[in-house]
């Protein structure tokens, strides 16, 4: 074996060494990267802050917004979180608010139902402008319940009457959302002993003690009907 022959044997045995070497920290750094815990101090001085709730919003430009509910209600902190590996801190917005909320579901792409705490009412979220969002208050809703969305034409607020003492049939309030800014109490039903949903028509049937109520979505209603006109008339 001449001396090219052993220094060319001598290179290829590095080179398979280096690239396990290499390959092994990659599978090192891959296993210890699966989970990164990123603490307060890491991320703008906005996120050290103590806040209540908070709220992810996708913007129709791609971006996701983080909002997060400080100073009891008086104060919304925003962050651009859409690379978590690089969160921005937005503008903080000043917020009319009567104390501490929660969010308690989307009402559309461009709004949230917010509930104050200590049952002090109910707030809509305006997030038309996303850095510059404005509280709405909102008359007539009773959200101390559970919260059931009918996609995005309304929901359904449960309530139960007699909590305190024995358990009961809930009372449903039913609430549409054309508007996303302004909900509007469509109806109150009382008593509902069982609940059922056809999916496929948007229907939903509530058995109360004075009968049956249909909660009906005729937009989803006219999409069933077409699919299935398409589906037995092909081509």
């Amino acid at each position: 074996m001449n001396r090219n022959q052993v220094l060319r044997i001598t290179q290829l045995t590095l080179g398979v060494v280096a690239a396990f070497t290499l390959t092994g920290q990659a599978d090192a750094r891959s296993r210890a990267d699966r989970v990164v815990v990123v603490r307060p101090a890491q991320l703008p001085e906005l996120a050290q802050v103590p806040g209540q709730a908070m709220a992810l919003h996708a913007t129709g430009d791609g971006r996701t917004l983080l909002y997060i509910e400080q100073n009891h209600g008086a104060r919304l902190a925003i962050f651009d979180v859409t690379d978590p590996a690089n969160v921005k801190q937005e503008k903080a917005a000043q917020l009319e608010s009567s104390g501490s909320f929660d969010f308690v579901s989307s009402l559309g792409d461009r709004a949230e139902l917010v509930r104050f705490r200590n049952g002090q009412g109910e707030a809509v979220l305006d997030l038309h402008k996303a850095k510059v969002p404005t509280l709405k208050t909102v008359q007539g809703l009773n959200s101390e319940g559970s919260m059931e969305r009918l996609g995005d034409d309304g929901f359904i607020l449960a309530s139960q009457p007699n909590a305190q003492t024995e358990p009961s049939d809930p009372n449903y309030q039913v609430v549409e959302i054309s508007n996303s800014l302004q909900p509007r109490p469509v109806a109150d039903v009382q008593q509902v002993r069982e609940k059922i949903t056809n999916h496929e028509t948007g229907t939903t049937f509530l058995l109360t003690a004075d009968g049956l109520y249909l909660i009906r979505r005729p937009a989803v209603e006219e999409e069933y009907e077409m699919h299935e006109y398409q589906m037995s008339h092909p081509g």
